[in-house]
């Protein structure tokens, strides 16, 4: 009889992070909890002072919920993944876009390939911006789908770690797990579509603030890239 390997873990930490986002709380916790029935875990909503409520709400379903002020979502990841009690953390959307009934098998697979970081990259890319960042700073990390942010890290790979760029969408994360060459994994999947009002805006401003990010990750990169160079 083959052992399940993921249930063998000795706990999950599951991260989101949230703004204005009070409707989706209550099903997310539910399908999250649902999906890993099986497994040890913990459910944290990191909360970015959002005016509707949704702070509130995750106070009555979340295991914990943790109260930022005007982190933004990449600050609020490091947040939550450094509140995490389990060894392993599973960062995702709480809008429901990254479907978390693929959670185990992402920690299957993780577990298996012994990564320190995995990548659920979405298969179709639909702004222009984010086949930009794919072609750029996805080419020089390996990975196709920069701005997901649902991952599987190892929590211990950003103890010591602060935001140094401002807010990347999660983008400076990965970028400094391929700085410090730790083991990075990508699995491809099809993703829902997406809601109608995301929370990085409409596609003019959700395009120019992926644009600067994808310019500040770059920049990171090559300077860092340089020093190596110098240092080696």
């Amino acid at each position: 009889m083959a052992i399940d390997i993921v249930s063998m873990l000795p706990g999950v930490s599951i991260v989101t992070t949230t703004y204005n986002e009070r409707e989706y709380i209550r099903s997310f916790v539910e399908r999250v909890r649902n999906s890993l029935r099986d497994i040890e875990h913990e459910i944290i909503v990191v909360d970015d002072s959002s005016p509707d409520g949704t702070y509130e709400e995750a106070l009555k379903w979340a295991d914990r919920a943790i109260l930022v002020k005007r982190a933004g979502q990449t600050r609020g990841l490091l947040t939550g993944i450094k509140a995490s009690r389990y060894p392993i953390v599973v960062t995702l959307d709480a809008d429901l876009e990254n479907p978390p009934e693929l959670i185990p098998t992402l920690l299957r697979v993780f577990v298996e390939k012994d990564f320190d970081v995995l990548v659920a990259s979405r298969r179709s890319l639909p702004r222009f911006s984010e086949r930009l960042a794919s072609k750029t700073i996805g080419r020089l990390i390996g990975v196709s789908d920069v701005y997901s942010n649902f991952r599987v890290y190892k929590r211990d790979l950003f103890k010591d770690y602060s935001i140094v760029l401002g807010e990347t969408f999660g983008g400076e994360l990965l970028v400094y797990a391929w700085i410090m060459r730790y083991r990075i994994g990508e699995y491809i999947y099809d993703s829902p579509p997406r809601r109608s009002r995301p929370r990085i805006g409409g596609t003019i401003k959700a395009n120019t603030r992926i644009l600067m990010a994808t310019l500040k990750l770059l920049t990171y990169t090559i300077l860092k890239s340089c020093k190596q160079v110098i240092k080696y």
